[in-house]
């Protein structure tokens, strides 16, 4: 028996070679980054002016708006909890925003400061009820969605008498804060600032998760609470840490589109939170929790930048837009789902 077991000694998978191909099918962009190639040629070869300057401008402009806020989201996802007032809560930022500058006369600056810490408020409230009451965190989160809505329309409506808030631009500061956050660069292109931001956080976002301790942590309350716990992770903290990281970022974009538009909509960002879920997922977040990647959020960000800007390009009807993110987001679960099996099968 000892003889036989010499001849055949047992393969330990902790040391086994893992080849070229079967590292690339366990990242989690590699799935989006298809999708990204394929929907480039798509609308490259039906979109007139779709791959020239003007037309990358636009759908960065885009996928900016959706990528801000669907790079938190994901690492919200990759930690098992999902928030569905993210959307909303970029018109709260803005309302807010927008109140203090017209009304108390505020400078634009720390107007900012007092809608950050609000950002931050809202993601402590959800990550406090959600951890507490354990419940599911699209239950309590969907109840924020729905307090926000109604304070953004009733609010607005009784201070203002309208659904709306404008002459932002008026506050002092205003200059300076719309450079940094709302203006443009390239001219005559007009790309956004917010591409840059969007850029930024993204690979601050990537390196939190591929480089530090807290990005460990990420991933393992994600896939399995009860055992992090154990080996001795802050759930508690991490989850709420990611509520509000979310929340703030929220507020950050409404910021943004306050400050380029000079005006919110009591009804701005209602909606845009399966935006941002679907462009985690079609990146390769799993909604189960435990895995994801920032990259890869983006990618799918800039896949649904590009549907955005290149199907009224193609001179398609632009209603059929949620038609074509329902069918990348099936494409994107069956791509990376048939993408994760053949990475367990290249470790056999």
């Amino acid at each position: 028996m000892a003889i036989e077991s010499a001849r055949h000694p047992t393969r330990d998978e902790r040391v086994a070679y893992v080849g070229l191909l079967a590292r690339l099918f366990q990242r989690p962009e590699i799935g989006s980054l298809v999708g990204v190639v394929a929907v480039f040629v798509l609308f490259t070869s039906t979109a007139t002016g779709f791959a020239e300057l003007d037309g990358f401008a636009r759908w960065t402009d885009e996928a900016s708006n959706i990528g801000i806020m669907a790079v938190p989201v994901a690492l919200l996802m990759i930690g098992g909890e999902f928030d569905l007032s993210a959307g909303v809560m970029t018109g709260s930022a803005g309302l807010l925003l927008g109140y203090l500058v017209t009304h108390p006369d505020w400078n634009i600056w720390p107007a900012i400061l007092v809608v950050l810490l609000f950002g931050m408020l809202v993601g402590l409230i959800n990550g406090v009820l959600v951890m507490k009451t354990r419940l599911p965190s699209f239950i309590v989160t969907l109840g924020t969605f729905f307090s926000l809505e109604g304070l953004n329309l009733g609010l607005t409506s009784h201070v203002t008498g309208t659904v709306y808030i404008s002459d932002v631009d008026a506050a002092h500061g205003y200059g300076l804060a719309r450079t940094i956050l709302g203006s443009s660069f390239w001219s005559p292109y007009d790309f956004q600032t917010r591409v840059i931001w969007w850029v930024g956080i993204t690979l601050v976002a990537t390196w939190v998760l591929m480089r530090t301790r807290f990005g460990n942590w990420i991933f393992a309350v994600g896939g399995d609470a009860t055992a992090a716990r154990n080996v001795g992770v802050p759930v508690l903290r991490t989850k709420i840490a990611l509520f509000m990281t979310t929340s703030t970022m929220a507020a950050l974009l409404g910021i943004m589109i306050t400050m380029q538009l000079r005006s919110i909509q009591a009804g701005q960002g209602i909606g845009r939170e399966f935006e941002f879920i679907i462009a985690a997922v079609v990146g390769g977040c799993l909604l189960t929790g435990g895995y994801g990647s920032a990259i890869g959020t983006s990618i799918g960000a800039l896949i649904m930048g590009m549907a955005t800007i290149g199907i009224p390009f193609s001179g398609w009807n632009s209603n059929y837009r949620s038609l074509f993110l329902g069918i990348i987001l099936l494409l994107a679960v069956l791509l990376n789902a048939a993408i994760r099996q053949q990475a367990v099968r290249s470790r056999r």
